[in-house]
């Protein structure tokens, strides 16, 4: 996780110095862009393992240039929000975004979010022995590929996940037919304690759904239960 390479696009240069100084101090390179244009260009160049993408920011804000950057590229993106900006927090997970962090940023759990994130994009794959998964698992018309991180339609053509959607296709694989309530699936999934005023888990669901469902207004294959969670029965 060391020496992974962390991409900040804030238009505030005290506080991309600081990050600067705070992430290389603890072993992360960092590549540093004051607006869109910049984040761009740097992603011509270098492929970063994580971008912290400013919301508001002058000229394209944040949540365009998240939009523009998932049409074509699954790098996780941790977004920085004004303190209770709640609605761009959930227009920023439908769009794709990791995670968000509210500022003034705190530097520990921006460090804590970020290795989060992270890890859940390049854990370990399960072993086949003992009845767990094995490297694969097919569902519908969709192959998860545990080991490489990513999910393949009918044609073998590459379906766009981001870190987090991968995190929970894995987790309701591993757990197929158990009903899982949003306790679990923060615990197990996301990394981080409970905030009972949380939307996070059940937007990306939504989003999740609109992937791999048919009909994403009648899912089949994760299920709504009523007053629990969700449960994965794709059969």
């Amino acid at each position: 996780m060391s020496d992974a390479l962390i991409l900040v696009c804030d238009d505030e240069p005290d506080l991309r110095e600081m990050l600067q100084e705070y992430l290389e101090k603890r072993a992360f390179r960092v590549v540093l862009a004051a607006n869109a244009d910049e984040m761009r260009a740097a992603l011509e160049k270098d492929r970063p393992d994580l971008i912290l993408l400013d919301i508001n920011m002058p000229g394209q804000d944040g949540l365009s240039a998240l939009r523009a950057l998932r049409t074509e590229n699954d790098v996780p993106v941790v977004m920085l929000t004004a303190a209770g900006e709640t609605i761009d927090k959930i227009v920023g997970l439908e769009m794709g975004a990791d995670d968000y962090l509210g500022k003034p940023v705190d530097l520990r759990e921006l460090e804590a979010r970020i290795k989060a994130v992270l890890r859940r994009r390049s854990g370990p794959a399960p072993q086949a022995a003992n009845g767990a998964l094995g490297q694969t698992v097919a569902f519908g018309e969709f192959t998860l590929d545990l080991e490489g991180a990513r999910m393949t339609d009918a044609e073998g053509e590459p379906v766009q996940l981001t870190a987090m959607e991968f995190r929970l296709l894995k987790l309701f694989a591993e757990n197929r037919g158990r009903v899982l309530n949003r306790d679990q699936i923060l615990e197990q999934a996301h990394d981080r304690s409970w905030d009972p005023f949380d939307r996070s888990i059940d937007i990306r669901i939504s989003r999740l759904r609109r992937k791999i469902e048919r009909n994403p207004q009648k899912p089949s294959m994760i299920r709504t239960v009523r007053g629990i969670g969700y449960v994965f029965d794709p059969e």
